[in-house]
């Protein structure tokens, strides 16, 4: 009896076990809202790989994704290589509260680095790698405070890096290599970091002291990057050098620092000896001439002082200066005070002449700046891009003023005539232009000077945006940016007399003012040599355009075209054709389309995408664009007539005035701008 009563507990204790074991197995399941944020990842992300998630079986068992050690959470997602494609969906892992590691390495994965990862407080390592991702890093990085590990390298991310990461205290590796990244290094300054690698970016300036300890080999294929490990950085403006015909060794001492220390003690003795003697000649010859100015003075009397005078009215009534006078010289009072007055003219005007290239000549309304060029040689510099006229940087001033500095090449033109054109240039003003407001000279070096806008260029509005997971550009803003440009090159052309020449998306630079976009790098062309191609144009060049330097109304007229189609179709004309053959004649692609019949395969799939409904503005656009870039030049319409197409499409684009339209049109006759040609030799 009593083992049958054994039994029964034993039995019923069993009986217990179970349940509580099977109590403590639901519980351990991870919440809904987990489950559900990672099945809804994986249903609106495409893979390759079969993953066997099912709803029946518990989260923690599928595969790549582990859980705490009561099975309460998931802790790790890991899904490297299993054929990811595309973006990753909002609202998705951002649910994962408790993640702690996610590595999505190895997939295509495209797009920005998504919102929901930064939602992530928990997060210790993220893996992203070898991926194809695009535009910047978000300076919201920075919320992931518990991260120790960020490896990004191999994709195709953009823009500056953020100074944002020095608020990620705990992190111990920062790899961001094999990247598109550009700008100067922030200056990083984590106690814990130990693995910091950028090389391969397009990076540039000084490395910081922060970041110097790291080995060459971490900010290595980055060109214009320079600094302790790699070697010491150039100025990237150039010193104040001599004026043509003037060489240093013709200004007194610029040669002896040079030569100084190759100087051997017999050189020394020889050239004291020589010294002496000069000076025992010199005296000579002083003495001997103020005895013969004595005798003449004696023998001659008031007869000399008479003719004296008379000369000097004779050179008076001629204009010219009397001897002795001080004047014609080359000197001013400031630069007789420089050479301590009783220095010699000779000495005084070479030396003028050599410094007076070493100043910045403003122009316009340049003159409100209060800087010189030395100022600008202290300036730290971004290189900001290269262009087919040179290279421009964003030069930030120790004062704290932002000014673009542009360094030209191949200039063929000498300094009069360059003077008289940036002046001509300096006094254009209109807020859909960007005019020179400086500019250097010298014999090796011409540099130019513009405000600083710091909402970019059109081009990277338009096609850097692409993929990064940022808004592109809708409509309005298209036609806002297309009045602008139209305008700026109607105030251009007929209040002027100036052809642009250079008409691009990237030269089309953006405010905070959607209506104030600003043309820049304009009627650059006559100060350079003649040339039949000029790179970076050849998408944009009308075809009757053989000589660069000889551009017209109607050549920008066409210009104009294509950016209009740019705009449309959200193709640049400077990227390769899909065929391979060059650059994409935009014009002939976009008349093959129509010619088919398929207007609507035109337009950008962006503009579809943002579900854009103005489909008459656009296909009344199109007509526009395709009228500019007639082939006859003669069949195109003026800049100020575009002007006002563009304005009857959308009245509620711009700012639309009267005064506007007319201020385009004034200042030249109706003669001058059906004939498509300027003037000769625009002058002031």
């Amino acid at each position: 009896m009593a083992g049958v009563v054994t039994r029964a507990v034993a039995a019923a204790v069993l009986v217990v076990v179970v349940v509580v074991a099977a109590a403590e197995l639901v519980a351990a399941e991870p919440p809904p809202s987990e489950r559900s944020a990672l099945l809804a990842f994986l249903a609106a992300t495409p893979h390759e790989r079969r993953l066997g998630w099912n709803s029946s079986t518990s989260a923690c068992g599928w595969v790549g994704v582990t859980c705490d050690a009561g099975n309460a959470t998931v802790v790790q997602v890991r899904l490297p290589g299993v054929g990811l494609i595309g973006a990753i969906p909002p609202g998705t892992l951002g649910r994962l509260t408790n993640l702690q590691v996610l590595s999505l390495r190895s997939n295509r994965i495209l797009g920005g680095i998504p919102d929901d990862v930064l939602q992530l407080p928990q997060l210790r390592l993220l893996f992203l790698q070898n991926n194809l991702l695009s535009g910047a890093i978000p300076p919201e990085v920075s919320k992931l405070a518990a991260l120790e590990r960020l490896v990004l390298s191999s994709n195709n991310l953009s823009g500056p890096i953020p100074f944002t990461l020095n608020n990620l205290t705990s992190l111990r590796a920062l790899r961001l290599d094999g990247n598109k990244l550009s700008g100067n290094i922030p200056s990083i300054s984590i106690q814990s970091l130990a693995v910091f690698n950028v090389s391969d970016n397009n990076l540039n300036g000084s490395i910081p002291a922060s970041l110097a300890s790291f080995p060459a080999e971490d900010f290595a294929g980055n060109l214009q990057l320079c600094g302790s490990p790699l070697p010491p950085c150039k100025s990237f403006f150039p010193s104040p050098s001599p004026s043509p015909g003037v060489s240093p060794a013709d200004v007194p001492g610029a040669a002896s620092s040079s030569k100084k220390r190759r100087l051997s003690g017999a050189a020394i003795a020889g050239i004291v000896v020589g010294a002496v003697v000069l000076a025992l000649l010199l005296l000579v010859a002083a003495v001997l001439c103020a005895v013969s100015k004595r005798r003449r003075g004696a023998s001659e009397g008031p007869k000399s002082t008479t003719a004296a005078a008379a000369g000097a009215g004779a050179a008076a009534a001629r204009g010219v200066p009397p001897p002795g006078s001080g004047e014609g010289t080359g000197m001013t009072s400031s630069s007789k005070e420089d050479m301590g007055g009783a220095s010699g003219s000779a000495a005084a005007a070479v030396a003028a002449v050599a410094a007076e290239p070493s100043r910045l000549v403003f122009v316009g309304k340049g003159a409100g700046y209060s800087f010189d060029l030395e100022d600008l040689l202290r300036a730290s510099a971004e290189v900001l891009g290269k262009g087919s006229v040179g290279t421009s940087y964003k030069a930030v001033l120790e004062e704290g003023t932002t000014v673009v500095v542009k360094r030209l090449k191949d200039v063929a033109v000498a300094r009069r005539e360059f003077d008289a054109h940036m002046d001509a240039l300096g006094k254009v003003e209109h807020r859909n232009v960007l005019p020179v407001r400086a500019y250097y000279f010298s014999k090796d070096e011409k540099l130019l000077v513009f405000d600083y806008l710091p909402n970019g260029s059109l081009s990277a509005m338009l096609h850097g945006s692409r993929g990064s997971g940022k808004t592109p550009l809708d409509w309005d803003a298209r036609m806002r940016s297309a009045l602008s440009a139209a305008r700026g090159l109607a105030h251009l052309h007929t209040v002027h007399s100036l052809v642009h020449g250079n008409v691009k998306s990237s030269n089309v630079l953006l405010r905070p003012d959607a209506d104030a976009a600003a043309l820049s790098d304009f009627c650059l062309h006559p100060i350079f040599a003649p040339s039949s191609a000029r790179p970076g144009a050849g998408g944009y060049r009308a075809p009757e355009v053989v000589d660069t330097r000889r551009p017209t109304y109607k050549a920008d007229v066409y210009s104009l075209g294509v950016l209009l189609l740019e705009l449309l179709t959200g193709k640049s004309p400077t990227h390769a054709s899909l065929e391979g053959d060059g650059t994409l004649d935009l014009p002939r692609w976009v008349q093959s389309v129509v010619r088919e019949e398929w207007t609507a395969e035109v337009f950008d799939v962006e503009l579809v995408r943002l579900g854009a409904s103005a489909e008459e503005e656009m296909v009344a656009l199109l007509q526009v664009a395709m009228a500019c870039v007639a082939t006859v030049p003669d069949a195109r319409p003026d800049a100020p007539d575009v002007v006002r197409m563009i304005e009857e499409i959308g009245g509620g684009h711009g700012r639309t005035t009267t005064e506007e339209s007319e201020e385009g049109v004034r200042g030249t006759s109706e003669e001058e701008r059906s004939r498509g040609t300027p003037p000769a030799a625009p002058t002031p």
